[in-house]
């Protein structure tokens, strides 16, 4: 498994390098050393504390659904013209981004302010490594 230092998994957890450290120090999070001294977390241990600790807005809808990729959030900009409309969410730190008729739009009532949430629903789903 790579190993991730504290800046690195700061951003990728959206918080500060102090709060890193503070959990680290309070055993919440595991961390050791690397061959040059540097406090480092193990990658398969930050993916396990990064779901653990996910925060998702409860999803206001209820019912099933087959789709599990949802995403509740707040709508920051709609950018409408006659026919087609694009909705952006602001979803916990993912911004999402969607086009849809701008009827819809009116119909679901879609403007910034608005709470909303995107299903993400798709048959390829690229995964890129730095």
């Amino acid at each position: 498994m790579p190993d991730i230092r504290v800046r690195d998994a700061a951003h990728l957890l959206g918080v500060s390098d102090d709060t890193v450290r503070r959990w680290i120090a309070a055993g919440a999070l595991a961390a050791h050393r690397d061959a040059a001294g540097r406090r480092v977390i193990d990658g398969a241990e930050l993916a396990a504390f990064a779901r653990s600790h996910a925060d998702a807005p409860d999803d206001p809808l209820s019912g099933g659904r087959s789709a599990r990729n949802r995403f509740t959030g707040l709508v920051t900009a709609v950018t409408s013209d006659t026919v087609m409309s694009q909705v952006e969410l602001q979803c916990g730190p993912h911004r999402v981004v969607s086009l849809m008729s701008t009827e819809a739009v009116r119909e679901l009532g879609l403007e910034p302010g608005s709470i909303a949430v995107a299903v993400v629903k798709a048959t390829t789903v690229l995964v890129e490594t730095p």
